[in-house]
C-alpha cells in the first residue's frame, strides 16, 4: 500500500485487513466500532474520502493504537488516522448492541484479527445532527451524509428528525443551530418515509 492522505472505499478496506493482518499475526482477536464518515464509506457508498477513521477501541485501546502507530509510520500516514476523538459524542445508549452492528471481520473470519461492528444509520444521523457546525447550514461538511441518512432511513421533515435525534441525546443536550439547521434542510429535502416497510437494510 502506498501513502494515502484520504480514505476511499478500497484503501480503507485494505487499511482494516492490514490492521487484521497484524492483530491477527500478534494472536488477538480486537474489536473497534467505527462512526462518521468511515462508517457511512463502508455502508453506504458515500461518495466522500474520509481524512481518519472515527472509531472506539476501549477494550484493547493499546494494543490497536500500537499497531496503527505502526502502519501509519510504515506507510506515511498521519499519525492520528486511526483515533478516538468521536468518544465525546457517543449517546448514552452507545453500549445497547442494537445501536451498532457486526459489519465485516479482518483480514477473513478465518484468520479474525479485528471484527469491524458499525453504529447503524439511525444513530450516525443523530450523532451527524448533534454535531452539526456552527455556521449556515451550507457551509457544513455534515449536511450531505445528513441528507444521505435521512434518505436511507425514510426521515422526511424536521419534525421526524428531532423525535429520532432525542432517542439517543437529551432534549437539553441539542443547541438550537440543530433544530434551526434541521428545520432548513428538510424544507427543501425530498425522502420518501419508510412507513412500515421495515428497519434500514443492515450494513
Amino acid at each position: 500500500m502506498g501513502e494515502i492522505q484520504s480514505f476511499d472505499l478500497p484503501a480503507l478496506e485494505s487499511a482494516l485487513a492490514e490492521l487484521g493482518r497484524r492483530s491477527y499475526e500478534a494472536s488477538r482477536t480486537v474489536e473497534i466500532a467505527i462512526y462518521g464518515g468511515s462508517a457511512l464509506l463502508l455502508t453506504l457508498n458515500r461518495q466522500v474520502n474520509t481524512a481518519d477513521v472515527d472509531a472506539v477501541f476501549e477494550k484493547d485501546k493499546n494494543f490497536i493504537k500500537k499497531l496503527a502507530s505502526e502502519m501509519a509510520a510504515e506507510f506515511g500516514w498521519e499519525e492520528n488516522w486511526l483515533n478516538d476523538g468521536v468518544k465525546g459524542w457517543l449517546s448514552a445508549i452507545d453500549a445497547n448492541p442494537r445501536v451498532k452492528a457486526l459489519f465485516k471481520t479482518y483480514p477473513s473470519e478465518e484468520r479474525p484479527g479485528v471484527r469491524v461492528f458499525v453504529a447503524k444509520p439511525e444513530y450516525l444521523f443523530a450523532m451527524k445532527c448533534r454535531a452539526m457546525r456552527v455556521g449556515g447550514v451550507d457551509s457544513s461538511a455534515d449536511i450531505e451524509d445528513i441528507k444521505l441518512l435521512a434518505r436511507e432511513i425514510g426521515v422526511a421533515s424536521s419534525k421526524d428528525a428531532l423525535a429520532l435525534v432525542e432517542k439517543f441525546y437529551p432534549h437539553n443536550m441539542l443547541e438550537p443551530k440543530t433544530r434551526f439547521g434541521l428545520e432548513e434542510i428538510f424544507s427543501s429535502l425530498d425522502v420518501e418515509p419508510r412507513g412500515d416497510k421495515g428497519p434500514s437494510r443492515k450494513p
